[in-house]
């Protein structure tokens, strides 16, 4: 079985979108989430992907996952739960959820791994990511950033990794 991921941004108050999009830019962070999830299927929702930019995500599966019953989405693989998203991944080493906050709540439970990016920023925002339990997550790596030029704000990259 593959290892489930999130690739997830969080504001200081747990903000992680605002108006379908991200309420901050922080170009090295957008440098790390392609880095980490180049080659790799990405499952999202569809709110997700309305709200890229760029679709589908080069160099990697895009996965979907919605409700609505004939959704299309251009170069992606369209699915209506978790276990088909899974399915449609196929067996690699490890597959990236990248949002948005119903997506993150109903993978939690079997995620194995988390790469955190904690913004130094409180902002108003739509969408949470949930509340992690910290008895069950150990960090695995931790690295802290000022805010550059091109970045909305400081933060710090972290891998969680569940405990066993």
């Amino acid at each position: 079985m593959s290892r489930v991921a999130f690739v997830v941004a969080v504001s200081r108050n747990g903000v992680i979108g605002r108006d379908g999009g991200l309420p901050w830019h922080i170009s090295t962070d957008l440098k790390r989430f392609k880095a980490i999830t180049m080659g790799k299927p990405v499952i999202m929702g569809r709110k997700t992907w309305e709200s890229l930019p760029k679709k589908p995500l080069p160099g990697r599966p895009n996965i979907v996952i919605t409700r609505q019953k004939n959704y299309r989405a251009a170069g992606a693989i369209v699915v209506g739960d978790i276990p088909s998203a899974l399915t449609a991944a196929g067996q690699v080493e490890e597959v990236c959820v990248i949002g948005g906050g119903e997506i993150f709540d109903m993978f939690l439970p079997q995620t194995d791994r988390i790469y955190l990016t904690e913004v130094d920023l409180e902002v108003d925002g739509d969408t949470f990511f949930p509340p992690l339990d910290p008895a069950q997550w150990t960090e695995t790596a931790r690295e802290i950033h000022p805010r550059g030029s091109n970045d909305s704000a400081g933060f710090v990259l972290r891998v969680l990794d569940r405990n066993a």
